[in-house]
């Protein structure tokens, strides 16, 4: 029976630079050959597409957190989505602190097409992370920001010291109404918050891409390095960290690896095994 294979991208599989190097990607296609290979991203379906097209990917993605799975042939397995009248609530609750998000929505549920909002009023963080999203055709600026009909995730990026009473607030005001995921953010020196339904993250999605191979969750190997992983790391039969993971991860994770990902890690592993 074939090996799984399921890698977080961004510090994971992705070099800092946002790179694969020649070596991973052709460690990743060999391995394709006895074993189902995917990922499991905070990005989107468009972006993942555009940093793996030099990699065969056989098995559903997990994107945008867990909150929606895709074929590679870009047919939806699931999406769980927050609707308009609790993700204005969100954003009303976020106003009260002067801190306002990215909202990362569906536009149309047959095409997959999606929409990231972005309000005027940015912070310097906010102005640090769009710099990576520019031409980028999803992007629409909101001088009032609202939440669409079918809301993939809010994301809010500031300091900690903003941010941490902010995931306090939601927390008591919505309680299990929704997940909430607080993390420093390795590209800067900020942090950012991630608000997403209940049952969107990458462990519900993980069981869902199981169900869907017909298989185990205790027959896969996962790989990753920050918070939204650690769900993922306890259902995986082996979870498996890189070595510049956070501390969190490391704590839970079968295996830590000695190498980073701008070290390979990901595919020094698949070669060894």
């Amino acid at each position: 029976m074939d090996s799984i294979y399921i890698t977080d991208l961004d510090h994971t599989f992705l070099r800092t630079d946002l790179s694969i190097s020649d070596y991973s990607a052709t460690i990743w296609n060999n391995k394709t050959k006895t074993s189902l290979m995917s990922i499991a991203t905070a990005r989107s379906f468009q972006k993942s597409h555009d940093f793996l097209d030099k990699l065969h990917l056989d098995a559903p993605m997990i994107l945008l957190d867990g909150t929606m799975i895709v074929t590679p042939e870009k047919k939806l397995i699931d999406i769980k989505t927050i609707n308009k009248a609790l993700g204005d609530a969100i954003i009303h609750e976020g106003e009260k602190y002067d801190i306002y998000p990215f909202v990362i929505a569906l536009k149309d549920l047959k095409t997959l097409d999606e929409a990231f909002l972005f309000p005027t009023s940015l912070n310097l963080h906010q102005h640090g992370v769009l710099e990576n999203y520019r031409n980028d055709p999803r992007m629409i600026e909101c001088k009032n920001i609202r939440a669409m009909e079918m809301n993939l995730k809010l994301v809010y990026f500031g300091e900690q010291k903003e941010l941490l009473p902010l995931h306090n607030h939601l927390q008591k005001t919505f309680g299990k109404e929704l997940e909430y995921k607080l993390s420093p953010e390795k590209y800067s020196d900020g942090w950012f918050l991630t608000i997403l339904h209940p049952e969107g993250d990458k462990a519900h999605a993980l069981s869902k891409v199981m169900e869907y191979l017909e298989r185990d969750a205790k027959d896969v190997t996962v790989f990753g390095d920050s918070v939204n992983d650690i769900g993922m790391f306890k259902l995986a039969g082996t979870s498996v960290a890189v070595s510049n993971a956070l501390n969190e991860v490391k704590a839970v994770a079968d295996i830590v690896l000695p190498h980073s990902n701008d070290e390979d890690g990901v595919a020094r592993y698949l070669e060894s095994v």
